[in-house]
């Protein structure tokens, strides 16, 4: 938390707070970005199976980039994106596994002895 600016006696002046000059500017984090266009490749992809290894690598960039931003105290934005990134990654890997399951429930089907 920053300190208020303080009026010529000492106390508060009003509700300002400033900045100290050296503090960096609020930048957005990149990898954020990278988060939500690998999730949303993976969720386009997903159908054929092929999303599941955009969808990993987008999670695993989630995680460093949660943590740099954590580390960053606020310098670092972008929770938004990283936080849709992190949702349309895990859809994705929901249709993966959907598509499993209704192929080998198809395989299964299709292996069985016809009934008589």
């Amino acid at each position: 938390m920053r300190p208020a600016a303080m009026g010529a006696e000492g106390q508060p002046s009003g509700s300002v707070v400033s900045r100290h000059p050296q503090d960096p500017d609020p930048v957005r984090a990149t990898k954020s970005g990278g988060v939500l266009a690998l999730s949303i490749v993976a969720v386009c992809t997903a159908v054929v199976v092929g999303g599941i290894i955009p969808a990993l690598l987008a999670l695993a960039m989630a995680r460093q980039c949660r943590a740099e931003m954590r580390a960053a105290d606020g310098f670092l934005i972008g929770g938004r994106s990283l936080r849709a990134g992190e949702r349309l990654a895990w859809t994705a890997i929901v249709i993966v596994l959907t598509v499993l399951v209704v192929l080998a429930v198809s395989g299964v089907l299709r292996l069985a002895p016809a009934a008589a």
